[in-house]
């Protein structure tokens, strides 16, 4: 029987754009993506952020770009593309990791507090598909929805909405960008971050129903969405687009402990 080549899950020698790279879930991607020997431009709109993560990953070896970028600033994401293509040609991988949280109910959040969730979430990961589908020939886009699309979070109504409209917008972004361009989402349970923090750590209320309802028991690291991101954008990925990919320790499939 022949033998059949498979390639492997690596994103080595690839070219990598993580948007919200900088913090929390887009961080610990692009370091895993350097590490794994891919050249990585981290970005966002905190250009003291941005210094640091250049010249982390210029120190473990990834060739990198030092680029402040806001997705609410459509021009900022074509001076990204622009320099980031003038250095290593075509984009073979972007990230779509930025956020932005507005803890509200639906009857008390103002028109602003959804206007800027969606710009952010939404329209930020809009404006960045667009922008970089055309140097993404072959490549591959990972977007970020959350658990919160699932199930009723309190106070999370904005959030949950756009990251319900993230879900939907990468299908329809693999139907009309393919077969050229694969688009995916991944989709965390609760992650440890700056944006959990005080909500669902150990010692709060909502800490003890993750604890409940997750194999381990807690919250997840941040580095532990990094294996789901490196084979979305891997070659191993080739046959998989319009996928949803859930990460959350069995959280949303809990039901009765007997």
């Amino acid at each position: 029987m022949a033998s059949v080549s498979k390639p492997g899950v690596t994103v080595d020698g690839k070219v990598a754009v993580v948007i919200g790279g900088t913090s929390g879930i887009g961080e610990a991607i692009a370091k895993g993506y350097a590490e794994d020997g891919a050249s990585v431009v981290a970005t966002s709109r905190n250009p003291e952020r941005v210094a640091q993560m250049a010249d982390h990953l210029a120190e473990r070896g990834s060739p990198t770009l030092e680029i402040t970028s806001d997705v609410t600033k459509p021009q900022t994401l074509r001076d990204l593309r622009e320099q980031v293509t003038a250095e290593f040609g075509d984009v073979d991988i972007l990230v779509n990791a930025q956020s932005y949280i507005a803890r509200t109910d639906l009857l008390s959040s103002s028109e602003e507090d959804w206007q800027s969730v969606f710009d952010v979430q939404f329209f930020g990961t809009i404006r960045a598909m667009k922008e970089f589908a055309p140097v993404l020939d072959g490549g591959a886009i990972i977007n970020f929805s959350s658990a919160s699309t699932s199930t009723a979070i309190p106070s999370l109504a904005a959030y949950s909405t756009a990251k319900g409209g993230i879900d939907v917008l990468t299908k329809v972004g693999a139907r009309e960008l393919g077969p050229s361009i694969r688009v995916n989402a991944i989709k965390p349970g609760f992650v440890i971050s700056e944006q959990t923090k005080g909500t669902y750590t150990q010692g709060q209320p909502r800490f003890e129903i993750i604890r409940q309802r997750t194999r381990h028991s807690r919250l997840a690291q941040p580095e532990e969405m990094v294996g789901a991101a490196i084979y979305l954008a891997s070659d191993s990925a080739a046959y998989t687009t319009g996928e949803i990919l859930t990460v959350d320790d069995g959280f949303m499939s809990y039901t009765f402990d007997e």
